[in-house]
């Protein structure tokens, strides 16, 4: 099992929204809201590094999501 950490910047007011969308994406074992230079971290679980990628894509299309690491 592989991990990757995905932190994210959304626009001010979206954090609950797009919790909710990440928390739904398979791969996401974790999601957590931050105060301070990003907005969201997700822990993204998976078997392998493209299966990893593709979680992270969908994580960089939920709308609202500005920017991501």
């Amino acid at each position: 099992m592989l991990n990757a950490y995905v932190f994210l910047n959304c626009d001010v007011g979206t954090e609950p929204t797009i919790l909710t969308e990440i928390t739904d994406i398979s791969g996401v074992s974790e999601a957590v809201g931050l105060i301070g230079v990003y907005d969201i971290v997700a822990k993204v679980s998976e078997e392998s590094s493209e299966d990893i990628a593709k979680s992270v894509r969908k994580i960089r299309a939920i709308a609202n999501v500005r920017s991501s690491l």
